[in-house]
């Protein structure tokens, strides 16, 4: 169905009663308002419209909206709808389940009275048998009907079990829909809660740290004076900036109210734990069964109602050959296998199997039926108890829901008062933070200063050297072109202009700073004031920044990336990091100052960011100190080595002194002068070079850090060639007055002392040479034992490896032999039955193909007795062939009797087949008659005239009125005329017009007469009818009586 072109969405509303469990279905569609839904219901549940209350998933309907507000109808949806009336706590609560079952509409049949009261032909029969026939048939008959009224009644209450099931299942369904709505509302007010109390206790904290430290405080406070230049005769420590008069009082009013409100918090979280408990124990309470295990209890009985219908049919089948039995003999046609006696003694078990065993089990089950109706019932009963008192605790669990909600209003307002109120204690709390605070600000701005001083400088600077850059330029370029265009053209164009120097120029700020330092925080400001403590103090941080920067080293530190320092002008890298550092420092002792105390920094993330920047910040301070000390321990070894240099040098020089003196007296020179400046400029040269003493041989006592780590043998044997040259070049002038001899004697310990020297570094070269070959060597086979021992490592692995394969291989190949040797063994055995077996086989075969169908169960009778003659007791598998002969043999000879049987009987079939298909021809001619004479009188009835009132495809009569127009002929109304085309279809081909026209009603067309020309002379305002016909072959007009 369509309007105005939208599509209307209809479908069934399902809706659950929750607290019984029924369900009603309505046909709705989406423009339907819940109103109208809420007053059916009211009508059909008894449930007034203002106690309804219905939830569809987690909305509420309203009863205002429409259907398609919620995306109602739809397949899935169902309404559960909750009686508010019954969620008071002062509601009755529900009556007992009761089951109105129809149990009176099948009672028990009444028992078969005496053949007096029921006559019967056969009762007056000279035979005893054919008596007791109807009798037989009337307790037949009593069975059926008597177990047709148990199966209906039980069938009724099986209906009822299951009925009761689906509606414990919906109020199960009612109780999840009840409870989400309930756990969504709990998860709000927790969530509510859990905030209030996370800001509760940290400000509870704060106040109760405020209220108890409040003496320290001041006496923090009075214990700091400020620095000289802030004092006044008014203000000398950091307590006169407050008043001191009203803090007292301000103090105990905070305590009063702290306590009073932590008292009234105390009892909210007491009202909440007990909402909290009583939400807890309703989520956890369950029924006390499961619709799935009362569904399950009912289906574990639907046996029952099967067992009753296979009974049923077998009675159905005995009284159908009960009755078969009494109508043959009535009819005489008993076959002449089947006598009465027979008969009789056959249903005579038949009617004790009815009365002992059909009928009690039936009334067995009914019973069964009964028990589980009881049950369910019961249950049923307790689950409407039990949703009964689930909707009051869930009624009264919302109502204290909604008391804590707005309870939450208050204590939110109560926090606000309660920060107010201290907010005077957190003034005092906030003078030492804020002190420190601001004498860090201004070391942070003294170091700001002179980085961004210096970094004028550094621009001022570049600037300067671009503009000599940009000179020289143009002085090249005009000395290249000046050459061919003249100066004044040149000067015309403008480029002998050159670039006029930038002055870089900054006004003077911060010049009313207080002069103080990093290291005169801790001593205008001690730490203590903030509260805050760390692993290492910020005045450990101080004084490792004052160290580092005292320190000359230009060495990167491994926490600064050296690529962001850059020299400013007249200052090291250092300088420039440490002033980083310095305003690093107090920005970061300014923000720490920013916090209160109490702030917890395990739970922040804040207070873990605060942390690590300063345990940062401290683990680059030292990282620092570190490097500093490391710089000092080299220049102290640095300088020892030195130091050790110097004290060789002298031993050198005094034993060359002493050396010189004993040759001068060995030579009896007279002129016994002391060492002359070749000789020590010589030995200074050689000992530089390699630390060779005086007499050629290497100094075993001398350290390896006295010899330079960086000089190699090119540069001792280019020391010793120095130390030559300079002996051999250098004459002083006393040498020059000596004689020939006496220049030959002077310089022949000389010529010693260098042809001992370059002889014994020949050897120590070739000595070096050897142990460095000897070395590589001894590398190399270590190298080459190292792989020996690994291949042998190796090998063992393989080998243990390789043994423990063969021992696997070994008992795997034992366990192969013992099942080789077991299958062995099971195969001869197998073999030789296999032998038996086919061998009986073959006797079977032989009896089988030699006797006929008739002889073939003797023939097995007589091979089963040969095998119970010739078998051995200890062989099972002929005894088990020969009974299973023994066997076949008894089924052949009763399949041998009923296949006699069956022929017979076959026989007796075609005999009665070929009787039932002549009548049945018989009935199939009478069919056709009547049939023929059925569509004669059909096509008779079509073609009769019509005289009441005219439809669509009847057949009419017209006649000719007084007015020329041809009016139908009508018993019940009239004004009924034929249409102009109708009267020319059956006048043009006569010579003039007919008095009557019949013919069959193709189109009628209502009107009305409205105004003149007056149409068939009828009045204004009557109404008529056109009726247009077609042609149809004459037909006979009968009376108003017959067409009636």
């Amino acid at each position: 169905m369509s309007s105005s072109g939208n599509v209307i969405q209809r479908g069934k509303l399902l809706v659950h009663i929750a607290e019984n469990g029924h369900s009603f279905e309505l046909d709705c569609d989406e423009y339907t308002v819940v109103e109208s839904i809420q007053q059916y219901l009211e009508s059909v549940s008894a449930i007034r419209l203002t106690d309804q209350l219905l939830l569809y998933l987690d909305m509420k309907l309203e009863s205002q909206n429409p259907l398609s507000a919620y995306k109602l109808p739809s397949d899935d949806g169902e309404i559960f709808l909750f009686n508010k009336s019954r969620m008071r706590s002062n509601s009755t609560p529900p009556e007992p389940e009761e089951v109105q079952l129809s149990e009176n509409n099948y009672p028990d049949p009444r028992r078969p009275s005496s053949s007096s009261h029921d006559p019967h032909p056969l009762d007056e029969a000279p035979d005893p048998a054919l008596k007791a026939l109807p009798s037989y048939e009337r307790q037949f008959r009593y069975h059926y009907q008597l177990g047709d009224a148990i199966y209906r009644r039980t069938v009724a209450k099986y209906e009822a079990c299951n009925r009761l099931a689906q509606e414990q299942r919906v109020q199960e369904k009612a109780l999840e829909i009840a409870r989400g709505n309930l756990d969504h509302f709990y998860k709000m007010i927790h969530q509510n809660y859990m905030d209030f109390v996370k800001c509760y206790s940290q400000q509870q904290r704060t106040h109760s740290n405020l209220l108890v430290n409040f003496g320290r405080d001041l006496e923090r406070l009075r214990s700091i004076k400020l620095i000289p230049v802030l004092q006044t005769a008014e203000r000398r420590c950091l307590l006169d900036f407050v008043k001191e008069d009203n803090l007292q009082k301000m103090v105990d009013d905070c305590g009063n109210s702290h306590r009073q409100f932590e008292s009234k918090v105390g009892e909210f979280k007491q009202e909440f734990g007990e909402l909290k408990r009583s939400t807890e124990y309703l989520f956890s309470s369950k029924a006390s069964i499961h619709s799935r295990d009362f569904e399950r209890a009912v289906k574990e009985h639907e046996h029952h109602i099967d067992e009753q219908k296979s009974i049923l049919q077998a009675l159905s089948k005995d009284v159908g050959l009960v009755k078969k039995l009494v109508d043959d003999c009535l009819t005489s046609q008993l076959s002449n296998s089947l006598r009465p006696h027979d008969a009789v003694s056959a249903l005579g078990p038949m009617y004790e199997g009815h009365d002992k065993s059909y009928i009690p089990k039936m009334q067995a089950c009914e019973r069964a039926i009964s028990n589980l109706l009881t049950f369910c019932k019961n249950k049923k009963t307790q689950m409407n108890t039990f949703v009964h008192k689930y909707m009051q605790k869930i009624a009264y669990i919302q109502y204290t829901i909604k008391d804590v909600r707005y309870k939450f209003s208050l204590f939110t307002e109560a926090l606000k008062r309660q920060n107010d109120q201290f907010e005077h204690l957190k003034v005092v709390r906030g003078i030492g933070p804020a002190y420190r605070a601001c004498l860090a600000e201004i070391v942070r701005r003294k170091a700001s200063m002179k980085l961004y001083m210096g970094m004028a400088g550094q621009l001022a600077e570049r600037l300067a050297t671009k503009r000599e850059s940009e000179i020289r330029r143009r002085e090249e370029f005009l000395k290249v072109n000046s050459l061919f265009i003249p100066r004044d053209i040149l000067a015309s164009m403008g480029l002998y202009d050159t670039p006029n120097t930038c002055d870089v120029n900054v006004a003077p700020f911060d010049t009313n700073l207080l002069d103080i330092d990093i290291s005169d925080l801790d001593r205008f400001a001690p730490e203590h004031l903030v509260g805050l403590s760390f692993k290492k103090s910020l005045s450990s941080m101080s004084q490792d920044v004052e160290v580092s920067s005292e320190s000359g080293t230009e060495n990167d530190n491994d926490f600064v990336d050296a690529s962001e320092l850059v020299e400013i002008a007249g200052t090291s890298k250092l300088e420039v990091e440490n002033a980083k550092l310095k305003a690093e420092l107090a920005s970061t002792i300014a923000i720490l100052c920013s916090f209160s105390p109490e702030t917890e920094f395990e739970d922040s993330e804040m207070g873990n960011a605060l942390k690590n920047s300063a345990e940062k910040t401290a683990e680059a301070l030292r990282l620092k100190d570190e490097h500093e000390k490391h710089l000092v321990n080299v220049l102290k070894v640095k300088h020892m080595q030195c130091e050790a240099y110097e004290k060789r040098i002298k031993e050198l020089e005094n034993r060359l002194s002493d050396q010189y003196s004993l040759e001068q007296k060995l030579n009896k020179d007279p002129s016994s002068e002391p060492m002359d400046e070749a000789s020590y400029a010589s030995s200074s040269l050689l000992l530089k070079s390699g630390g060779i003493d005086s007499s050629g041989t290497m100094n075993a006592n001398l350290d390896s850090s006295m010899v330079e780590p960086n000089r190699d043998e090119k540069d001792e044997k280019d020391a010793m060639v120095l130390a030559t040259s300079s002996t051999a070049d250098y004459v002083p002038p006393s040498t020059k007055s000596l004689t020939s001899d006496d220049q030959v004697k002077a310089s022949d310990p000389v010529a010693e002392l260098q042809n001992l020297l370059t002889e014994k570094s020949n050897k120590l070269n070739e000595t070096e040479t050897k142990l460095r070959a000897a070395m590589e060597e001894v590398t190399r086979l270590g190298d080459e034992l190292e792989i020996s021992r690994n291949l042998l490592e190796e090998s063992q692995m393989n080998c243990a490896h390789l043994e423990n394969c063969l021992h696997e291989a070994r008992e795997e190949a034992q366990t192969h032999l013992c099942a080789a040797d077991r299958r062995a063994s099971e195969y001869s055995t197998l073999r030789a039955s296999a032998i038996k077996i086919r061998s009986l086989f073959e006797r079977l075969k032989t009896c089988v193909s030699s006797s006929g169908v008739a002889g073939l169960a003797d023939s097995l009778r007589v091979l089963a007795q040969s095998l119970a003659n010739s078998a051995n007791d200890g062989d099972d598998g002929i005894n088990e062939f020969r009974e299973c002969v023994r066997v076949l043999a008894e089924k052949v000879g009763v399949l041998t009797r009923q296949r006699a049987e069956l022929i017979d009987r076959y026989t007796k079939t075609e005999a009665s087949h070929e009787q039932l298909t002549k009548e049945l021809e018989e009935k199939k001619d009478l069919v056709n008659a009547l049939y023929m004479k059925l569509q004669s009188e059909k096509q008779v009835n079509k073609e009769k005239i019509s005289f009441g009132r005219l439809e669509l495809h009847e057949i009419a009569a017209f006649v000719l009125n007084e007015t020329g127009h041809y009016e139908a002929i009508n018993r019940n109304s009239t004004h009924y005329y034929l249409s102009s085309e109708s009267v020319a279809l059956f006048t043009d081909h006569l010579p003039h017009r007919p008095t009557h026209i019949v013919g069959q009603i193709v189109h009628i067309e209502r009107q009305t007469v409205k105004s003149s020309p007056v149409p068939y002379g009828l009045p204004v305002g009557c109404e008529y009818f056109v009726v247009t016909v077609a042609m149809i072959p004459d037909t006979a007009i009968h009376s108003p009586t017959a067409a009636s």
